[in-house]
């Protein structure tokens, strides 16, 4: 169930682009070789990065996933929208943005975006922190497996006729996100978002 914050930050986002969400594309749910198509590799060398064990060609049931919002605006192409909290930050995040080739486009800045998740040094505990075999076991497995599934989320987008991933981080809209003229300066952070 999405947070509040979440939902606020969507809203916005629809009142500026419009469109209705989507269900996740089925190649997202649970993507494997073939879903990864020419980005298998890349998927591959990530999963190594992350967890030093190699990528089965299908991934187990237990990994299937959703995103925040799938948007589909008249006269395009859809486009998944993630909202990044703060545990969306983290070392294993900033391992994965360096390995992306410089043709992944992305609606996003991924030079911020590594540099905010390089600067976090503690991790968050709790459920944040929870085992998540059998791709992820062992201690961070949680923090791991939601750095590699943002990754997947970035990079598997181009492979199937979306637009780049537009991701907004708590940073982006945290100082206005309640005021009057929120739509305004939301129009105003996509337009920057969109120029990368």
């Amino acid at each position: 169930m999405p947070c509040e914050f979440q939902r606020d930050v969507l809203k916005l986002v629809r009142q500026v682009l419009g469109g209705s969400c989507e269900p996740t594309p089925k190649w997202l749910l649970r993507p494997g070789h073939v879903e990864c198509g020419e980005r298998w590799r890349l998927i591959c060398e990530i999963y190594w990065e992350l967890t030093n064990q190699k990528l089965p060609q299908t991934m187990p049931r237990r990994e299937s996933r959703r995103v925040d919002c799938v948007l589909k605006a008249a006269n395009s192409n859809p486009r998944i929208i993630e909202v990044d909290e703060t545990q969306h930050f983290n070392r294993f995040r900033a391992e994965t943005l360096r390995l992306y080739p410089p043709e992944i486009e992305l609606a996003f800045d991924r030079k911020v975006w590594a540099e905010r998740s390089e600067a976090k040094k503690k991790l968050e505990g709790g459920g944040f922190t929870m085992t998540t075999s059998p791709l992820f076991p062992g201690d961070e497995g949680r923090h791991r497996q939601r750095a590699f599934r943002d990754a997947l989320c970035d990079i598997l987008p181009s492979v199937h006729g979306f637009l780049p991933t537009l991701r907004i981080a708590k940073f982006d809209v945290n100082d206005w996100l309640k005021v009057y003229d929120a739509r305004d300066k939301m129009e105003e952070l996509l337009r920057t978002k969109f120029s990368n």
